[in-house]
Formats: structure tokens, sequence, C-alpha cells
């Protein structure tokens, strides 16, 4: 645990959105399943994905320069990118993103937790701020997971949605609204098979032509992933509540990785949540990794939905694998609509 005034405290946030439309009907077109078997597996209905040429920096240079203004401005001494989807495998894409942000010359760089991203991010973020590296920090989440899906995978390819979130986090005291409550972080590299994308990286390079065996695309077991997720995520958000001193009645708002809408469901029944503390927005967006639970978070706060004072209680599940849970009280922020 860090010193209690040595918090990092949410004072900005913002999303961004690409322009493009993919709804059930169109990915039907190629694949040979129905929009009622889509949905009713996924919860999803529709999603944004990029165009050709959009890149995962796009996003996140919007969705940044929305949460720079949401905080008032002001400079920022580390920009953080949750991300799996990179420009580059090299160089990081944060540098760059910081650049566009007129930001150069501070501290940039990527983390990669796939859809835990955004919690390790706030880790990141916390650790900065309480070792006197940073005052203020600029987390982004951003994907571009469309560019890594198989496109005749009907298991896959309606799940996820392209889309990045981001907050600014300042130096601040544990108890005020914003602050970032004790962070819990697992992996278990035991079943990093669950979720891969195998090709591109040390182990099998890309050569001169793509593989033929589509280990290029994301896979993901998904029957396995859905047991490791709502075992993961209960498991971190039990503990950290438990070492905020809350308990599950003192929750107003829960905001989890938006995997699938069958994942939500379950672990609300398993943590035992009231219906309307649950809050989702995967109808509309699909999965967005990492980027899902930033993206929500301010959306939620756009629509009256998340209400400063509200005690919000978040979670994530990811590849590696990955989890991470934390708490916060919702603060007065400014929001602006992507």
């Amino acid at each position: 645990m860090t010193d209690p005034v040595d918090r990092a405290v949410l004072c900005g946030i913002g999303y961004w959105l690409p322009d493009r439309t993919v709804t059930n009907a169109q990915l039907c077109e190629r694949l040979d399943v129905s929009e009622d078997w889509i949905e009713g597996r996924t919860g999803i209905s529709r999603r944004r994905w990029v165009e050709p040429g959009e890149a995962t920096s796009d996003l996140a240079v919007e969705a940044g320069r929305a949460a720079l203004k949401s905080a008032g401005g002001g400079p920022v001494d580390a920009v953080v990118l949750a991300t799996t989807t990179p420009d580059y495998r090299c160089p990081a894409t944060a540098p760059d993103v910081a650049a566009r942000l007129g930001l150069s010359g501070v501290a940039a760089f990527d983390v990669s937790a796939v859809c835990t991203g955004f919690v390790y991010g706030l880790a990141t973020a916390a650790g900065f701020i309480a070792a006197g590296l940073a005052e203020r920090v600029l987390l982004i989440a951003a994907e571009a997971f469309s560019t890594l899906l198989d496109p005749d995978d009907p298991t896959t390819r309606p799940i996820f949605g392209d889309g990045a979130g981001a907050v600014v986090l300042r130096r601040g005291r544990a108890g005020e609204p914003g602050a970032v409550g004790p962070l819990v972080l697992g992996s278990d590299g035991d079943r990093s098979e669950l979720i891969t994308v195998k090709a591109g990286g040390s182990r099998l390079p890309l050569r001169e032509s793509a593989p033929d065996d589509g280990s290029q695309y994301f896979r993901m077991r998904g029957r396995e992933v859905f047991r490791q997720s709502v075992e993961r995520m209960s498991a971190a958000a039990t503990e950290a509540l438990a070492a905020a001193g809350w308990q599950l009645g003192d929750v107003d708002r829960v905001i989890t990785h938006q995997a699938n809408a069958r994942v939500s469901a379950a672990l609300a029944t398993r943590l035992g949540l009231a219906r309307d503390a649950a809050t989702t927005n995967i109808a509309e967006v699909g999965n967005t990794a990492a980027a899902s639970i930033p993206v929500l978070l301010a959306q939620a706060a756009a629509n009256g939905t998340l209400e400063p004072g509200h005690r919000v209680l978040l979670a994530a599940f990811g590849g590696g694998l990955t989890w991470g849970a934390t708490t916060l009280t919702w603060p007065e922020l400014e929001i602006h609509d992507a």
C-alpha cells in the first residue's frame, strides 16, 4: 500500500469510437450464422470498427484529447497506453500519441495486458505518482481489435469492437472523490493458450508471407475463457472490496470488462449484485478489450447512469491470463461526448 497522501485521483475522462458501425446483419452476409444467433450468444447487436488506414493511435489521440479537456487542460508527466493492437510491433505507440497531443518529451510507453490493460494501467499510473515520478498521468486504453479477427470465424468476429477511453490521474489523497482504491492484480501463464494471436512475435515470426494456418488471427477457447473470467473477476472484485473496507451493499455501480453479456450476467449472479448495479454498453459497441472499462465509465457518466458520489467497483479479465479489480468513489467531472 502507498502512503495515504500519495494516491492517484481520477480528474478527467474521455472516449472515442470510430465512425464505422457494423451490424450483425452485415456480418451474417459472410458468416454462416443468423443475427439472432450472434445476439443470443453475445448480447451484441452492433459494434464500431476502424476504416482501412485508421489505426489504434488515431483513436487514442482523440480519447486522450477529450480526457485532457475534461481535466481542464494542463501538463502531464507521463502517457501510458494500454493496448493489444499497437500501430507497429516497434516502436511503441504511446510516444507517437504523446507527440500528437503536444506532449513530446514526457515519459510514454505501452502496457500489454489484453482486456485487463486499463486496470494494469491504473496500477502503473498509481505507481508513478506514489514514487514521485509524476504529478499527473494520462492513461489511455485503445484498441483496433477488428484488425486481428479472422473474417470467417463466427465465434470471434462478432464479439469485438474498436474504441478508446482515457483518464487523467493526479496526485491526491485517499478518501477524496476519484481516488483509486487498493488494486488487485493477477495472472496465470499456465493458461496462456486460451487467448492468443500466435504469429508475429519472436516465437512465431512473420516471414515473407502470412501463415496459412490462421495463426495471425485472434483465437479464443470460449467455454474455458467464460469459466475463468467469471471465477477470476469475482475473486479479484471480492478482494478489492475487502481491501477498501467496502461491502457489496456499499457498491452503487459495477463497471466490468465487457466480454459479452453472458459473462456480465454470470458475474453479477456470482457476486450477488443488485440488477441495477451492473452497467453495460456491450450491445452497442461490442467488446472493446482494454478500452471497454474507460469507454463504459465515460458513457455512463455522460448519460447520468454514473453520478458523483457513487461507489464504483471495477473488474477486468483478459489474455495472459490476466485479471484485476479496484474501487473508487466517482468524482464531479466535466464530460465531453465522443
